[in-house]
């Protein structure tokens, strides 16, 4: 399903890349952000996640470097019935953890330097059984692409906006609507993309806390955490790429911005209900 997911989010990211072409450069500009779509899509789907590592400027860890998060992620992997994934830290001292990958066989976690100094090890243990469960549950492919995707996305619309602004494009004679049309689809478009986002990523982390909860055999640390995740991002801030913000457990972003109107993430007082829910 989520594989379905994935290509339906190409599919609907390149209709927005053609339409932007067209609005640049008529039928030849449609084709031209057609081939670049088409470029886009295979990149994403092979090589997004090794994006999301470098636009959250992440390095690797091995077994000597971090020792104790390791065994804990092979411990976890081993309940889960995953392969051992690829390990990062992320240099932010925002505590947050998100994982990527295009499948099981092909996925990383990574934490930040900021959560390992917060969380006890039951709390870390139940934020990486959430992260191995989108990686279970094969949603972080939807993500990863997402992530690369959206990213892209409000790159060119930025420039489409400052070109409008500097009067580059076509007269109003022609066909596709020149400057004015121009600076819409430079509006429009990197809202949509985020929209796309919101649509696909609430109930996923619903699902993943669940599942989350279930690897690590007990509700309690992953709710503990993410309080303690929310009060501690709206302390520290992080400096990360929007379109990468859907990955994290908490959404990096949850300062008084415009990019708080566009959360991906659930209520976590609602998550953490949820969670307490389970000992029932």
């Amino acid at each position: 399903m989520n594989t379905l997911k994935a290509w339906l989010l190409m599919g609907a990211l390149s209709v927005l890349l053609v339409l932007m072409g067209n609005a640049i450069g008529g039928s030849s500009g449609a084709m031209l952000f057609f081939m670049i779509a088409m470029g886009m899509n295979f990149f994403g789907y092979f090589y997004s996640d090794k994006l999301a590592i470098k636009m959250t400027r992440s390095y690797p860890v091995s077994q000597a470097e971090a020792p104790e998060l390791y065994e804990m992620v092979r411990r976890l992997s081993q309940r889960a019935g995953l392969p051992m994934p690829k390990l990062y830290i992320q240099p932010s001292d925002q505590p947050n953890a998100f994982a990527t990958g295009r499948n099981p066989a092909n996925s990383a976690v990574a934490v930040t330097e900021g959560i390992l100094r917060i969380l006890n090890p039951q709390e870390l243990e139940g934020v990486l059984a959430h992260e191995l469960a989108h990686i279970k549950n094969r949603d972080v492919l939807v993500g990863t692409i997402a992530a690369a995707l959206a990213g892209a996305i409000s790159m060119m619309g930025s420039a489409l906006q400052w070109g409008a602004i500097f009067g580059m494009g076509r007269g109003d004679d022609e066909e596709g609507g020149g400057v004015v049309g121009s600076l819409i689809m430079a509006i429009i478009f990197p809202i949509a993309a985020m929209i796309i986002q919101m649509a696909i990523s609430r109930s996923r982390e619903y699902m993943a806390d669940t599942t989350g909860a279930q690897i690590a055999g007990s509700p309690d640390g992953l709710s503990n955490a993410l309080l303690k995740l929310e009060s501690a991002a709206q302390r520290v801030p992080m400096k990360v790429n929007p379109a990468t913000s859907h990955l994290f457990i908490i959404n990096p972003l949850s300062g008084a911005s415009l990019a708080r109107l566009f959360s991906t993430h659930p209520p976590i007082e609602e998550r953490v209900q949820r969670l307490r829910g389970m000992r029932r």
